[in-house]
């Protein structure tokens, strides 16, 4: 019994996006050239790699944007949790313009409209409100940037790419343990609050 788990346990684990084939044979555009059987020549992408790096920039600047201005916020948590998004995304940001730039791919500038609807939302809010705001709103942007990821891991063509992704998923599940904690120790807090009675300006 203890067998067969250990066997299931290694299949799910063998399974999962960060053990994905590199180079997916299966997503090559119709005219990749090969370097060998199955292996692209390098700098070739597909629709999905293009798609990725055009929305993970996009998603990467929002980031380090509303993350810089969360560094307003009096609570600790999400300060720190600021400081360390805006860090790592810039630093993801300058990675993945640079293997953007020798696949010739297109990125967008600024922030886009989405993200500009967010801030300017958190541009009027203040103290609990705004941190709530703040959170709830790296909770549902971390959980898509994980699935971006995934998805080019399992379908990207180019293996720079696929790989940038692999090397980020950590990092980004992370921010997305953060983050859900954080939420987790704000509602506690609100409701300590309600329960002591009306809350003090």
């Amino acid at each position: 019994m203890r067998v067969l788990a250990t066997t299931l346990g290694l299949t799910a684990l063998c399974a999962s996006p960060l053990f994905a084939q590199i180079g997916n044979p299966a997503g090559n555009a119709p005219d990749t050239l090969m370097d060998s059987p199955g292996q692209p020549i390098p700098h070739q992408t597909n629709y999905q790699d293009r798609l990725f790096a055009q929305l993970f920039l996009a998603g990467g600047t929002a980031e380090v944007d509303v993350g810089n201005l969360a560094k307003k916020s009096s609570h600790s948590a999400i300060k720190e949790f600021a400081s360390r998004t805006v860090d790592d995304h810039s630093a993801a940001n300058v990675k993945l313009k640079s293997l953007a730039e020798a696949d010739k791919i297109p990125l967008p500038q600024g922030l886009d409209d989405e993200h500009k609807q967010l801030r300017a939302k958190l541009e009027k809010l203040e103290g609990a409100s705004f941190d709530l705001a703040y959170i709830s709103g790296q909770i549902t942007d971390h959980q898509k940037t994980v699935q971006l990821l995934e998805w080019e891991i399992g379908s990207g063509q180019d293996a720079d790419l696929q790989h940038f992704a692999s090397d980020t998923l950590p990092t980004v599940l992370e921010h997305l343990r953060m983050a859900r904690d954080i939420k987790a120790k704000l509602a506690s807090q609100a409701l300590a609050d309600a329960a002591s009675g009306p809350q003090r300006k």
